[in-house]
């Protein structure tokens, strides 16, 4: 039968990629991964990752904010100062400041949300008193109103759903700024980011068994690297 498993924000770290993976017994011709968004950007594999995730036969991608800006880059060739500051300088470098046709067309395969049996996954957020195909793609990448809520909700462990789905599945926002180590629920809402793109770890969860598989620290998978300014 097959499995399905979500995966928090990777930022350009494969070996915790591969540790999720290894670790969760992941079939990559059976089971399903959903990427919260973020492959990209901060450790120096991204080329490394995206070619591991395109082994995976049934995978989707939700577009997270440095995913697009990793997209605008390969589509123009521009490099923004602020991106690079942030990460990007690893992902252009990763691929030797060219990225193959393929792998543009992994980018630009990447959704800005994905709905299926009332559960939602999206990177950043959205507005919940708006219907979300109606919402600003900009607003899916970058919104944290909706983990404010959640991570609030977690704290004074409301199971009471703050939007009109079962679940909500969520990157972008590292938990380990608030001193939480693994993937935690609030209001039906899942926050899988645990900082893999700081000092912390990559979360990889059964989303029917909400058992979490883990990576080691990011940053003792690469010592004495770090691309964030």
């Amino acid at each position: 039968m097959q499995k399905t498993f979500v995966i928090g924000d990777i930022h350009g770290a494969h070996k915790a990629l591969v540790q999720c993976l290894e670790r969760s017994g992941f079939d990559k011709k059976n089971d399903r991964l959903i990427s919260l968004g973020d492959v990209s950007d901060t450790w120096p594999e991204t080329k490394l990752v995206v070619k591991e995730l395109l082994k995976v036969e049934n995978f989707i991608l939700i577009q997270g904010n440095h995913d697009y800006l990793t997209l605008q880059w390969a589509r123009t060739g521009i490099k923004e100062a602020l991106w690079l500051d942030q990460g990007g300088k690893a992902t252009v470098e990763s691929y030797q400041n060219e990225m193959s046709t393929k792998h543009l067309k992994f980018f630009k395969s990447a959704l800005p949300y994905f709905v299926e049996d009332e559960r939602c996954f999206v990177h950043g957020g959205f507005d919940v008193k708006q219907a979300i195909h109606k919402q600003k793609k900009s607003t899916l990448s970058w919104d944290r109103t909706l983990f404010a809520a959640a991570l609030k909700a977690h704290k004074i462990n409301s199971k009471k759903p703050i939007s009109k789905f079962k679940e909500v599945y969520i990157g972008h926002s590292p938990l380990i700024r608030y001193g939480f180590k693994k993937p935690i629920c609030g209001g039906g809402v899942w926050m899988m980011d645990t900082g893999a793109g700081w000092s912390g770890k990559l979360s990889m969860m059964n989303i029917d068994s909400k058992e979490v598989f883990q990576s080691d620290y990011v940053y003792k998978l690469y010592p004495g690297y770090y691309a964030r300014k």
